[in-house]
């Protein structure tokens, strides 16, 4: 990503990346979870990806057992202090509260935070391993997947070695999601939280570059593959090369480590309309740019934010400029961008039917001014590391079998943002753990553990 101008510390932007929701007071927990109808046939519990028993991790903080609530919470969901604050909660748990139908749902997610952050500060211990079982499963990648897989792994005896690229675990929660959401410390703890079951975790190890598909597969008797997916992909249209023009993950990741570009005073445009989209663009707002429109070939009604990120997006003050597709980026005598050539669109369906498709209309060619373009329209798939291991797949998406993870090579499986596109599966934070967790049922399932003598 290049960089230009002074560095975004030089007008305190810190302050502004600080988590913008507060905790929970514990008079508020006891009055939320109080409000709990502690359904028997709860409808939140089938909402819920993880299957947490939400009922009965809120009837714990009620009554004071804060300890038993996390257990409950993390036991489901390895990684549920991080879903605690980025799950779309009211499309999920709470969107199926039955006290939607009366007053207000309770506030499952942040009682969730309250219950995870109350673990998390105490460092109370939560789970111990099973004694050794003989068995060695390697992980590749430690992001939600990765980390919900390795942690059942270790709680069942296994022999766990996660394979990390980065310098840090808790992938696209450490790095990808703005601070502001889900601070640093969060997911790193639940990184923690396996290594002290007896996780092994290698970081800056780069499979199919540092280590040989082989080589691994060798030492392991099993393979999970929970990479998921890499830099956002360039527009394929002149000027990208240009002064001002950064990948979305990239940035947002900049913020995290402390050298974000420097976007002060200048007019900003994000080129896409999903979740990273809405994280880049709300990034530039705190980074003080003056203005942030994104670009959107489709209408709001095709947008695949979630709704709360599009209502913040424009709470901070985010345009969207919808139907507009960007053609060319138009650059200065230095070099650097100055506005991007776009012309409108139109959904047209096609004459056999099927989903309507965006259209250029002709003649409609227009110019959005602008300092800096932010590319936020998905990402790569790591397709050097999946041929590594000679998997099936279609496009990058890997091929798995539906109930094991299983893919086409015998001794590797599969989870998260990797098997996930073409019609398969939600990308979603929750989503991606619940696969590692199935992904580990099914490891434990074809490797039983054997007994260990002892020396």
């Amino acid at each position: 990503m290049k960089r230009s101008g002074a560095s975004g510390s030089d007008y305190g932007w810190e302050s502004r990346f600080i988590e913008m929701k507060p905790a929970m007071t514990g008079k508020e927990a006891m009055e939320e979870s109080n409000r709990c109808l502690y359904c028997y046939d709860a409808p939140c519990i089938k909402a819920c990806p993880t299957d947490i028993n939400i009922p009965s991790f809120i009837k714990k903080i009620a009554t004071g057992h804060l300890k038993g609530s996390a257990r409950t919470i993390m036991d489901a969901n390895p990684i549920g202090a991080s879903c605690a604050r980025v799950c779309p909660t009211e499309e999920l748990c709470e969107g199926a509260c039955v006290l939607n139908e009366s007053s207000k749902p309770i506030r499952i997610g942040d009682l969730q935070r309250y219950a995870t952050d109350w673990a998390r500060e105490s460092h109370e211990p939560l789970f111990n391993a099973a004694p050794a079982n003989g068995r060695s499963v390697a992980v590749v990648g430690a992001g939600p997947a990765g980390l919900s897989a390795a942690r059942e792994l270790g709680r069942a005896g296994y022999e766990v070695t996660i394979y990390e690229a980065k310098a840090k675990g808790g992938g696209l929660n450490t790095y990808g999601i703005v601070s502001f959401r889900l601070p640093e410390q969060i997911p790193l703890w639940e990184v923690e939280q396996v290594e002290a079951l007896g996780v092994q975790i290698r970081y800056g190890v780069r499979i199919g570059i540092d280590m040989a598909a082989p080589e691994l597969l060798e030492r392991h008797e099993a393979v999970l593959l929970a990479c998921g997916m890499g830099a956002v992909p360039m527009l394929g249209i002149e000027g990208e090369t240009l002064e001002g023009v950064y990948d979305a993950i990239e940035l947002v990741e900049s913020t995290k480590q402390g050298v974000p570009p420097a976007l002060h005073g200048l007019n900003v445009a994000v080129i896409g309309a999903g979740n990273t989209a809405v994280d880049a663009a709300t990034c530039s707002v705190r980074l003080g740019a003056e203005r942030v429109q994104m670009l959107y070939r489709r209408g709001v009604q095709q947008m695949t934010a979630y709704a709360f990120e599009y209502t913040f997006a424009k709470q901070e003050g985010v345009e969207f400029r919808w139907f507009t597709m960007p053609q060319r980026i138009l650059g200065d005598e230095n070099g650097r961008v100055r506005a991007v050539e776009c012309v409108r669109m139109e959904l047209v369906t096609p004459p056999g039917g099927g989903r309507a498709m965006p259209v250029a209309v002709e003649g409609s060619t227009f110019i959005v001014e602008c300092d800096t373009v932010i590319r936020a329209i998905g990402q790569n798939r790591l397709l050097p590391l999946i041929e590594a291991f000679e998997l099936k797949h279609h496009g990058g998406v890997v091929e798995v079998e539906a109930h094991t993870y299983r893919t086409s090579h015998p001794q590797v499986y599969a989870a998260g943002d990797v098997i996930f596109g073409q019609g398969q599966g939600e990308a979603m934070v929750v989503s991606a753990a619940q696969q590692g967790k199935l992904a580990a049922a099914a490891i434990m399932k074809s490797l039983p553990g054997r007994t260990v003598e002892s020396a």
